[in-house]
């Protein structure tokens, strides 16, 4: 049981990979998803796709770098479907991958904007709410970046292990109001992220062969099962995919 029937998810980076395939699961559900993205061109297109196949869904312009934007996200997500019951903070970049030699600043700081505080500006708009509703379920897609370090990602390991410390941060304020906060590290997915790294042709990750990364409905199949009893094992931490406890937990074929 995965409890989502009735419940008000917000996804960022929902226009492809993860998000979409995450929206378009949960709305098989049954619940009322708004699917957040920068390209709103896109995400209106998933949404149009999951209503005429008898879904509930919404599709919102929203850019996470900007705290503004996520906010009048949750305004309008509580306006039609009258609650934010689910977060799930997905949206971030990879790309460009630079060693730190290399990189630019500019790009660099754009990493933080929208991998880290992204994930801070979705707390502060949404908590307020479900702590007047006292229940509401926050997920973090972390990565094993968040507790290693790879040549050439040092924007995204730094943001990943921000992100983790904010996930036991948001366990330990809001655990008692009824929230639940935690990570889900997928391990690598079928997505474009993944063509940027093999481009990049830095690190051993580059290396890997296509058929090793999972598809993107497994990683879905992961957070719909953390919305339900089985997160309450996970709160402040990150359950990951890359385990056989994990893959078990789903029903999913351990890893080779």
């Amino acid at each position: 049981m995965t409890s989502l029937a009735h419940k008000t998810v917000l996804i960022t980076g929902a226009s492809r990979g993860i998000g979409e395939a995450t929206a378009r699961h949960f709305a098989t559900e049954g619940a009322r998803v708004v699917l957040l993205a920068r390209s709103k061109d896109d995400v209106e297109r998933i949404a149009e796709d999951i209503t005429q196949a008898g879904g509930t869904a919404l599709g919102l312009g929203c850019d996470v770098a900007w705290y503004h934007d996520l906010q009048s996200a949750v305004d309008i997500a509580q306006e039609n479907f009258g609650s934010v019951d689910v977060l799930i903070n997905n949206a971030g970049l990879i790309d460009p991958i630079a060693r730190i030699t290399d990189s630019d600043p500019e790009e660099w700081g754009l990493m933080v904007d929208v991998n880290l505080k992204g994930v801070y500006h979705g707390y502060r708009a949404a908590l307020p709410v479900m702590q007047e509703q006292g229940s509401g379920t926050i997920i973090n897609i972390s990565s094993g970046a968040a507790t290693g370090a790879l040549e050439g990602w040092s924007h995204y390991c730094a943001t990943k292990a921000a992100v983790l410390s904010l996930t036991r941060c948001g366990h330990k304020e809001m655990a008692e109001h009824g929230i639940r906060v935690m990570g889900l590290s997928p391990g690598t997915v079928a997505t474009e992220m993944q063509k940027q790294i093999k481009q990049s042709g830095i690190n051993p990750v580059s290396e890997l062969h296509p058929d090793v990364h999972i598809p993107a409905k497994w990683v879905a199949l992961g957070l719909a099962y953390l919305c339900g009893p089985g997160g309450d094992d996970w709160l402040g931490q990150d359950f990951s995919l890359k385990t056989a406890e994990g893959r078990a937990a789903l029903g999913l074929p351990a890893p080779a």
